[in-house]
């Protein structure tokens, strides 16, 4: 695998300013900043676990740690923030998309409510088994109990 295919010089050269660097800087300076973002792609683009990055992208303690570093301190906001611009300088960022709710369709799963004719909404039995056992035994009560006969 080579690990220049996953960002082009170009892409680089646009990525490297957003970017922090360790300089001024108590402590071990940062490592390869573009290895370590090369990194942080490929995991994301893969869906790999942190610890199944490939050891050519450096440790993957180093690119868990960055990749945390650079989303707490708003970094990638910044760098959205900064490549959103240059494309839309450029004419390139459509913004007459419009998203409706009526595209996103739920999960099967999440249509855990169940009507029945009568107006009244039941729960599925796949919830009630799940909330009974998250709260334990329901208590039973009788609703037309006469209250003298306790």
């Amino acid at each position: 695998m080579s690990r220049t295919a996953v960002l082009t010089d170009d892409q680089w050269a646009r990525l490297a300013p957003s970017l922090p660097s360790s300089d001024g800087r108590r402590g071990r300076p940062f490592r390869d900043s573009r290895r370590v973002v090369e990194g942080i792609i490929y995991r994301y683009r893969c869906g790999l676990p942190w610890r199944d990055v490939p050891a050519e992208f450096g440790p993957w303690q180093t690119l868990w740690k960055r990749h945390r570093r650079y989303a707490g301190d708003g970094t990638w906001d910044h760098v959205l923030a900064a490549l959103l611009t240059d494309a839309d300088t450029a004419g390139l960022v459509d913004w007459a998309v419009s998203v409706d709710s009526t595209i996103i369709r739920a999960h099967q799963h999440a249509a855990t409510l169940k009507r029945d004719t009568g107006g009244r909404i039941e729960l599925h039995e796949s919830a009630r088994r799940a909330r009974r056992s998250r709260l334990g035994p329901v208590p039973r009560r009788v609703v037309d109990e006469d209250p003298s006969t306790r």
